[in-house]
């Protein structure tokens, strides 16, 4: 890959890791009027974290068994997921109040680590897994290689405690 074309991609991955956070948190401030709540939407984006979940750990296990096209056929499904959820978690809170968690003691500590960790590293993954992705279609393997081991694990929690901060919160609805 030539130095202008991976200029290139590095200016796209930052501005996206910059701006996505960005509009998350600026359409969280957005009401959309004459909407109805769209309350159905966390079990759905919920799943959808569950799935990408699946499809992460379903991925590594073809990569190990050699399978390339079909792990670059789920990471590319496990990414548009991930719009996906981002999609409808922009939409659901852009029509509805954020819930608050009632759950007392430790628990509620526990929830809590979890949400705050679960967006933080939501927030942090977001380069790292533009940048396992740019390397795997610029044939960068042994530097896709080496970055994937970092960006697995990240997006893997993030997509497993999404379900789990859904789980906990889901009876305050």
């Amino acid at each position: 890959m030539s130095d202008v074309s991976a200029k290139k991609y590095n200016v796209w991955i930052w501005v996206l890791s910059i701006i996505i956070p960005i509009a998350v948190a600026v359409l969280f401030t957005v009401r959309i009027p004459g909407v109805e709540r769209l309350g159905f939407l966390p079990p759905i984006y919920a799943s959808i974290n569950g799935l990408t979940a699946i499809l992460l750990v379903v991925a590594l296990f073809q990569i190990k068994k050699g399978n390339i096209r079909t792990h670059e056929r789920i990471m590319k499904t496990c990414i548009v997921l991930s719009a996906l959820f981002l999609l409808m978690y922009v939409a659901y809170h852009m029509t509805s109040d954020s819930t608050s968690y009632g759950g007392e003691g430790p628990l509620r500590y526990v929830y809590f680590f979890i949400l705050i960790s679960h967006i933080l590293l939501s927030i942090t993954v977001i380069p790292f897994v533009l940048i396992t992705y740019v390397r795997a279609i610029t044939g960068q393997f042994p530097q896709h290689k080496k970055i994937a081991r970092i960006t697995f694990p990240i997006w893997l929690y993030v997509a497993i405690t999404g379900v789990l901060v859904y789980l906990m919160i889901s009876p305050y609805y």
